[in-house]
C-alpha cells in the first residue's frame, strides 16, 4: 500500500487532500512537523508527502515554504482542496467561549469568531485542535476543523460551514524522490535567491516575459540563514525540460545566488 507523509493528525486537511490526489487506499502517516513529513519520504519510510502551500483566502502558508526549499524531493503533482470548516465541540453553540484551531483557519473564520466574542487558541494543526478539546473535556471549548476530525474523534459537530468565504481552497503540493514524467498541460516550480544588486529581480522576471512564459504565482519569503535576503517562489506554465523554459532558466542562474528547481507537474483544475 502506498505510504503518505503529511503534517499533522489523522483527519487533517493535508491528509483528505492525499486520499483525494491519490484516488486509491493508502497509509498516511501523520508528522509533527512540515519539515518531518519531507524527511520521511527522503529517508524512503513514506513514498510521497503531501505539504499545503497556499490558501485562496489567507495567502502562502509560510512554513511549508521555508521547509521545501530545504528538500531535496520532486514536485510530482497539485491537489486544491475546498475547505469547509466546521465548529466542533461537546457542549451546546450558546456555550462556547474559546475556540482552538491552526492560525490559518483561526483567521479563515475570523468573522464567525468575532461575531460570538470567541477567545482563540493557535495550535499546530486544525485535527489536532479537535485532539486537544477532546482532552479537555470541557463544554465551553471547541475546535474549528473539518467534518472528518468531528467524526475520527467522536465530537459533535455545533455548525458547519463557519469559514468566511464558501469560496475557499487550499493548494498542496506532492513530493517524492522520483520526477514526474512530461503531459501536455504542465506546471514548473523554482526557488531562487537573488543577488544583492540593482535590477537582479527585474532581469529575472524580463526573461520570462521576453520568451512569453506565463508566471502564476511569485512570493517573496525572508531568507532564514541571512538577515535582509529573501527567496523567491515561482510558479510558471511549462515544462522545465522545454528547451525555451530550460535556456531561461541558464539565463536567470547567473543573476541568482542559488537557483532550486523543484519540479514540473500535471496541472490540476479546481473543482
Amino acid at each position: 500500500m502506498t505510504k503518505i507523509s503529511f503534517q499533522g493528525e489523522h483527519g487533517a486537511y493535508s491528509e483528505s487532500a492525499a486520499k483525494k490526489f491519490f484516488s486509491k487506499e493508502i497509509n498516511t502517516m501523520p508528522c509533527n512537523s512540515f519539515e518531518d513529513a519531507l524527511k520521511i519520504t527522503e529517508n524512503g519510510d513514506s513514498e510521497y508527502a503531501v505539504l499545503p502551500v497556499e490558501n485562496s483566502i489567507e495567502g502562502t502558508v509560510g512554513q511549508s515554504i521555508d521547509a521545501i526549499t530545504n528538500t531535496n524531493l520532486h514536485v510530482i503533482g497539485e491537489e486544491y482542496f475546498k475547505v469547509e470548516h466546521c465548529l466542533i465541540g461537546t457542549g451546546k453553540l450558546e456555550d462556547i467561549e474559546t475556540v482552538y484551531s491552526h492560525p490559518q483557519a483561526l483567521g479563515q473564520c475570523s468573522d464567525f469568531i468575532q461575531d460570538r466574542g470567541l477567545k482563540t487558541v493557535p495550535t499546530y494543526d486544525t485535527a489536532g485542535s479537535v485532539k486537544i478539546i477532546k482532552e479537555i473535556n470541557d463544554i465551553h471549548t471547541a475546535a474549528i476543523a473539518s467534518n472528518d476530525a468531528g467524526e475520527l474523534y467522536n465530537i459533535p459537530i455545533l455548525e458547519h460551514g463557519i469559514e468566511n468565504n464558501p469560496n475557499n481552497y487550499t493548494r498542496f503540493l506532492i513530493f517524492s524522490k522520483e520526477n514526474s514524467t512530461k503531459t501536455k498541460n504542465d506546471k514548473t516550480s523554482i526557488i531562487f535567491s537573488v543577488k544583492h544588486e540593482p535590477g537582479t529581480l527585474y532581469h529575472i522576471l524580463k526573461e520570462f516575459n521576453d520568451n512569453d512564459i506565463n508566471l502564476t504565482k511569485i512570493e517573496s519569503r525572508p531568507n532564514k540563514n541571512t538577515n535582509w535576503e529573501y527567496n523567491f517562489f515561482v510558479d510558471f506554465l511549462g515544462h522545465h525540460s522545454d528547451k525555451k523554459i530550460n535556456k531561461v532558466l541558464d539565463v536567470i542562474s547567473k543573476n541568482t545566488i542559488f537557483l532550486k528547481i523543484l519540479g514540473s507537474y500535471p496541472i490540476a483544475e479546481l473543482d
